[in-house]
């Protein structure tokens, strides 16, 4: 009985140890030890006492079997899945915030106007999402482009530490490249979480901002929306999409990671490293790209290696933001909204940035989904060259309350 007590009791003490132990200690060894330390006591120690009431070696090789089992079969947790590629060779800058960014720039044709344009792409983590025509649109308009892979995604490093995956660490880093440049003013031209994100910079730092343009924007403040009243991605899947994702991380492993994520990410981490859980997080956005169109399945979103735990844990904090609205109500800068017909953010959360920032305009875009870029590039790179260096919109700007779409 106690031999039977024993491999009742010891898996589930071990799993209970292993999680424990990621609350305390975020490493995956301090885990290991604290799992397979109580599987052998749950097991062995009550089979050695039954082998020395009995008299017999019997209880002892039983539990033993159990633990050599519970091991082999936990095995699958621990072994690795496909890893993303390796990134290309990238320019960087180190940043006084710590962080190491890649980033291209686009340079001026001719003589470059003094106030450099800087692009935010969006995720949080998913760079790449086909805005080389508007670089090129800028360039001729006189404007040093430069974009960067925030921190974390793309080509840049994926820090050891996740904690510092935060809305204050992106916001600081922006300011951090703004005084590299040695621009007193910048403009910002932000893509949905990138939108956001310059929203959060403007709110902190209005005085350095000659203009900012917010593509297809995510929420300006996330804690006012709940995810389904926002607008998500994962609803536009159709079934087939959408039972190819749920597939992608239905393993032991995956459900281990995602319980460790609940309880510490740093854990997870240490589990399920950032070049795995890219490769993952690339494909589910391989799928599921087509709905950000106005042609499903005919874009694939994003063009680099995503980064996951940046996506993830940037989210998450921005739900603890302060409200940036009150400062962008006396920001005093111009500002330009686009919105897509086909975008599945809501529009209440596009009309938003309209409504609240001073004399922005809201230019619709028809034909085209979330990435505006990749729809309608031409008209997308025209109508912010033209809202940034003053000329008339090739759009007329849309005032009304309602949904255009819904017209």
């Amino acid at each position: 009985m106690l031999t039977l007590a024993g491999a009742v009791a010891g898996p589930p003490a071990a799993g209970a140890a292993f999680l424990g132990a990621a609350a305390v200690v975020p490493s995956l060894a301090v885990m290991v030890v604290a799992g397979l330390a109580a599987l052998g006591a749950g097991c062995l120690l009550p089979a050695w006492g039954a082998a020395r009431l009995v008299r017999r070696r019997l209880p002892l090789v039983v539990a033993g079997g159990v633990v050599v089992v519970c091991v082999a079969a936990s095995a699958v947790v621990f072994v690795p899945g496909q890893a993303s590629v390796p990134r290309a060779e990238r320019a960087y800058w180190d940043l006084g915030t710590g962080s190491r960014v890649a980033y291209r720039v686009t340079r001026a044709e001719g003589a470059a106007r003094p106030v450099p344009v800087i692009r935010l792409h969006g995720g949080p983590g998913t760079p790449g999402e086909g805005e080389d025509a508007l670089d090129r649109a800028l360039s001729g308009a006189g404007f040093d482009v430069y974009a960067y892979d925030q921190l974390g995604s793309g080509d840049s490093p994926r820090p050891d530490d996740v904690s510092g995956y935060t809305v204050e660490r992106q916001v600081a880093d922006l300011e951090a490249v703004r005084r590299r440049l040695g621009a007193e003013r910048v403009i910002l031209v932000g893509a949905s979480w990138g939108a956001t994100l310059a929203a959060e910079y403007l709110a902190r730092h209005p005085g350095h901002v000659a203009k900012v343009v917010f593509v297809s924007p995510g929420a300006l403040w996330t804690p006012e929306w709940s995810d389904e009243e926002a607008g998500q991605l994962w609803d536009r899947l159709t079934p087939g999409q959408a039972a190819r994702v749920g597939a992608l991380g239905e393993n032991a492993r995956f459900a281990v990671w995602e319980t460790l994520m609940a309880i510490d990410p740093r854990a997870a981490h240490a589990l399920v490293p950032d070049a795995e859980v890219d490769h993952l997080f690339g494909e589910l956005l391989r799928i599921a790209g087509g709905a950000a169109s106005c042609r499903p399945g005919g874009a694939e979103l994003p063009a680099k290696v995503p980064g996951f735990y940046a996506n993830q844990l940037i989210t998450a904090d921005q739900q603890s933001r302060p409200d940036p609205r009150p400062a962008l109500r006396r920001a005093g800068v111009p500002a330009l909204v686009l919105r897509a017909e086909c975008d599945y953010k809501r529009w209440p959360v596009t009309r938003e940035y309209r409504d609240t920032i001073p004399g922005a305009r809201l230019v619709y875009v028809k034909g085209a989904g979330h990435a505006i870029g990749l729809d309608r590039p031409a008209e997308f790179a025209a109508t912010v060259t033209a809202f940034l260096t003053g000329a008339p919109l090739p759009l007329p700007p849309y005032t009304g309350v309602e949904d255009p779409a819904a017209r």
